[in-house]
């Protein structure tokens, strides 16, 4: 039976009132509306990240979940405003990563709404840097140098599914991983590394795209006058992922990366763990039990070190703007179309494009009121304001 709808709200890039329709969950049209609808109603692309380690109290990271364990995870997403995500599996021995990711496939391709919802795979280590401060939360004594039948294996588990692979350039045999993984349409991020400014470079030249949540994954003490932000700052040619929490980087610093990388160069990512859109509590993270308190820093109890985040999508990006003192409609683009269009994929309202949108409340103080996702022309059943 076709279904056909419209909404009438605000453009979030022209700031313009338009009306949407849609066909069968396609949009067909999009035009000038008059009467204008409610200046506090707004349309945007649904938010898309690229590193979901876990979600509303479920981790990712442990074997044998079920369908409905990330229908739970997808439905919370769905609330904050994330229409699709890279589901994130983070360091463990390769075999049980591997078949965590098997698994995880194989429960993905039996349901509609998970296909629709993950977008693809993330998988940031074991191929990272052992040092004391880069290895982050990562097990260091998991953690390896990339052989080719690593890639080849990853890309085999996959097919043709998109996957961005997170790994240290300066570890044995990584430009070679690196040049092999981008040949296969992996995308490759760099991550967790003190890799020298040579062998950053290099890694462009082989093929890496992009680097993994910029600021953090490193020591909270940095040599002033060489690290890894000024080595990444000076890399032509690749993107930076920011965790806008005003957690994981600091607003004067979130405002820096801003303007000595651009724009363009900047997408922003959750990292997510299964705390996030929890309350306060201890959440699981692989075999880690982590703290999580009011202020959302995610922590090993009795720790310094940050371990995933907290962050619920929609709150990144007014985070992000308000680090940046900008408009919530200029910070959207950044957690949305950037990282999409990132993976190879389009994320974007057009004419033809599947009815995918956010649709919006937000107060004349760049606050949200509500958001409401919708697939395919349908809304979503729960929202921020329920």
């Amino acid at each position: 039976m076709s279904t056909d709808s419209h909404v009438d709200a605000f453009h979030y890039a022209t700031r313009q009132p338009v009306q949407i329709r849609w066909h069968d969950g396609l949009i067909t049209d999009i035009e000038p509306t008059n009467p204008p609808p409610p200046s506090d109603l707004w349309i945007a692309p649904p938010l898309f990240d690229v590193q979901v380690n876990g979600y509303g109290g479920i981790d990712f990271q442990q074997d044998n979940l079920r369908a409905k364990d990330l229908l739970a995870a997808v439905d919370r997403l769905r609330a904050a405003g994330c229409g699709r995500f890279l589901l994130t599996l983070i360091t463990d021995d390769w075999s049980a990563l591997t078949t965590r990711l098997r698994h995880l496939r194989t429960v993905r391709s039996q349901d509609s709404t998970l296909q629709s919802a993950i977008a693809g795979w993330h998988v940031e280590g074991p191929f990272l840097s052992a040092e004391p401060g880069f290895h982050g939360a990562h097990n260091r004594s998991l953690t390896c140098n990339p052989a080719p039948e690593h890639i080849l294996e990853l890309r085999t588990i996959t097919g043709t599914e998109p996957i961005m692979l997170t790994l240290s350039p300066e570890r044995p045999g990584a430009l070679d991983a690196i040049a092999l993984a981008a040949s296969l349409g992996i995308k490759v991020s760099l991550g967790h590394t003190d890799a020298a400014a040579t062998i950053l470079h290099a890694a462009v030249r082989a093929g890496a795209a992009c680097f993994t949540h910029l600021g953090n994954g490193c020591p909270r003490e940095l040599d002033r006058h060489d690290n890894i932000l000024w080595r990444v700052f000076e890399t032509p040619g690749i993107k930076v992922s920011l965790i806008p929490d005003q957690i994981h980087v600091s607003p004067p610093l979130f405002r820096l990366i801003h303007r000595v990388l651009g724009a363009d160069s900047i997408f922003y990512t959750t990292d997510a763990m299964s705390a996030a859109g929890m309350p306060p509590g201890r959440y699981k993270l692989g075999s880690m039990e982590l703290e999580v308190g009011a202020d959302q820093t995610v922590r090993q109890p009795g720790k310094p070190l940050f371990a995933g985040s907290a962050l619920r999508p929609i709150e990144g990006v007014f985070r992000a703007a308000e680090m940046l003192g900008c408009s919530w409609q200029e910070a959207w683009p950044h957690f949305s179309v950037a990282p999409a269009m990132l993976m190879g994929l389009r994320n974007e309202l057009a004419v033809g494009e599947p009815a995918d949108f956010c649709v919006l409340k937000v107060d004349p103080a760049n606050r949200p009121l509500d958001v409401k996702l919708y697939v395919r022309g349908t809304p979503d059943r729960v929202s921020i304001s329920d």
